[in-house]
């Protein structure tokens, strides 16, 4: 209703068009308020779109073309390693699916294009992160904390750190279940042609499909497949050694 209003709605005309209980569409309007994504004009009691989901707009936008480039790449990478492969983009203090190509089998990972990952203790998480600079680091932490989810989450900021910068340094990280037992998770960062990392790749699987056999030949393929998109994004070489020495320095 508010989408197409050009200076927005009051309460009694949403109330009067939603056929809503007034105190429902209040209570639901104040939500929305309150998160950001609604605006209330103090002079006219109208309720609009605020800026924030403009930016949501634009990040799904963008979200659908890198899906596009990076789809051949990630059926690739699916028929290679035979395992579940996701993308994922950061916003705020998560990561969000916005593509997903299943493995064969009869297996299959309760994940979906639009599920919300967390950064400390998945693959994609950390890949995610992994570039970015300390103070943005903590900045995740201290809006997110590191939630546990069992015995191996990772629960203290020094040791996300130092495996964020492992992470960096090889070029890919690793979920050993952290997030969920039995399950094994390797990602790497996308890079765009200004060099920052806006989107990591992985494949996950079970323990027995990913193993300490494997996962280095694996970890190469998820490196090697993150690598050719960021190509696609025109990323080159040289800025990859820019960021491994910044990583390096933090």
């Amino acid at each position: 209703m508010l989408a197409p209003s050009r200076s927005g709605l009051s309460l009694p005309a949403i109330v009067k068009r939603s056929g809503l209980p007034k105190s429902s569409a209040h209570c639901i309007l104040v939500t929305l308020q309150r998160q950001g994504y609604l605006y209330r004009n103090e002079n006219t009691s109208r309720y609009m779109f605020s800026p924030k989901l403009f930016s949501l707009a634009n990040m799904t936008l963008g979200g659908m073309k890198l899906r596009e480039q990076a789809a051949p790449s990630l059926y690739a990478l699916m028929q290679q390693t035979r395992l579940t492969v996701h993308l994922a983009i950061l916003e705020q203090h998560e990561g969000i699916l916005i593509g997903k190509v299943d493995g064969p089998g009869i297996f299959r990972l309760a994940t979906w294009i639009g599920k919300r990952m967390e950064l400390h203790c998945t693959g994609l998480g950390k890949a995610l992160i992994a570039h970015l600079p300390e103070e943005r680091v903590d900045e995740l932490l201290r809006e997110h904390g590191l939630p546990r989810h069992n015995d191996n989450t990772i629960a203290s900021a020094k040791r996300l750190k130092q495996d964020l910068a492992k992470a960096a340094e090889l070029g890919y990280a690793i979920d050993d279940e952290e997030d969920e037992i039995g399950l094994r998770c390797i990602g790497a960062p996308v890079f765009d042609h200004t060099g920052a990392a806006i989107a990591a790749i992985s494949v996950a699987g079970t323990t027995a499909q990913i193993t300490a056999e494997n996962v280095r030949e694996i970890a190469r393929h998820v490196k090697n497949t993150a690598a050719a998109i960021s190509r696609v994004l025109g990323y080159t070489p040289e800025q990859n050694l820019s960021v491994v020495q910044k990583a390096g320095r933090g």
